[in-house]
């Protein structure tokens, strides 16, 4: 996968086995990827993404507005995000225990009657937690292989202002919880970025280099994280 720069913006540029040229703004944070026919040269890919750059813009505008909406209530009808994509929730009540199930395009919460807004957020809190540390685990054993480290623990926690830390001297990473909400590539990366810690301290110019080597699109998933907390 390619990609190219139009002013600010970073496009994921993929080429497939079709025969339109398609483009997408993803939520929550306006990622933007276009579709392309195998045959099609980069000129013309870039003129069709300069021909659009202002739709773009208007797009990303729009969901990231939304992404600084006010406290869920956790009503029908709400926006949630997981893995990078948009859900509306519909709420269920009855006399169970408490689940949370994302399919197609709704996220169906079933809660018992009286339920809080504030136990509900605790309920998808560990939901999400827990299907990072499904995955987190995988992650960090296809890195660290090819980055020939080795990581002793990881956990997932809250925080304000960091999408993830790196503890060298125990060999151990932290990642933000709201990484559930966010694309696959974007919890890779962070965790490639903290793994990258492990061989270099500081961010210099070794460092940086190295997230070149390992993981060359870096700077589309940062942009990606940019517009709430970063590293």
């Amino acid at each position: 996968m390619g990609q190219l720069k139009l002013d600010d913006i970073i496009i994921e540029v993929e080429k497939k086995n079709i025969k339109n040229i398609n483009l997408r703004v993803y939520p929550p944070h306006g990622r933007v990827r276009i579709s392309a026919p195998r045959q099609m040269n980069q000129d013309t890919i870039h003129a069709f993404a300069l021909s659009k750059l202002d739709w773009i813009k208007k797009q990303q505008t729009k969901l990231r507005s939304q992404v600084r909406e006010l406290p869920k209530e956790f009503v029908d009808g709400e926006s949630h995000y997981f893995n990078g994509n948009s859900y509306i929730l519909k709420v269920r009540e009855a006399n169970v225990p408490p689940r949370i199930e994302f399919k197609q395009q709704e996220v169906i919460l079933v809660v018992r009657p009286g339920t809080t807004a504030d136990r509900i957020q605790i309920i998808f809190d560990e939901w999400y937690r827990a299907q990072l540390k499904k995955v987190i685990p995988e992650l960090v054993k296809k890195w660290e292989h090819r980055m020939k480290v080795q990581v002793n623990d990881f956990g997932v926690k809250k925080m304000k202002t960091r999408w993830g830390t790196c503890n060298r001297k125990a060999k151990r990473i932290w990642l933000n919880l709201e990484l559930a909400k966010r694309s696959p590539e974007c919890l890779e990366y962070v965790v490639v970025h903290e793994m990258v810690h492990l061989l270099e301290r500081n961010h210099n110019k070794h460092f940086y280099s190295l997230l070149d080597e390992f993981y060359p699109h870096w700077r589309l998933y940062k942009a990606e994280l940019k517009n709430t907390t970063a590293i």
